[in-house]
């Protein structure tokens, strides 16, 4: 992708994908440029952006690129 932000938090997600093993946890990665429907139904106006979703609801969105150790943060106040 032509994102370089997007270039950067996407081997962190790959590393965390990894690390982190919850039955409940899936990290997936879509790319705007052929999805935008999808980004426009989540409200998404900049990438990266990364969306939490519990119970098939979106519980917290950020945006930007974030450390492996902010978003295991995150995916601890959210469990």
């Amino acid at each position: 992708t032509w994102c370089g932000p997007c270039r950067m938090q996407a081997p962190i997600l790959d590393q965390l994908a990894e690390e982190v093993h919850e039955d409940d946890l899936k990290i997936c990665k879509m790319d705007v440029d052929e999805n935008p429907n999808t980004a426009r139904q989540f409200g998404i106006m900049s990438i990266p952006t990364l969306l939490f979703k519990k119970d098939g609801q979106v519980v917290k969105q950020v945006a930007g690129v974030h450390t492996k150790a902010q978003l295991k943060e995150i995916i601890a106040e959210l469990s």
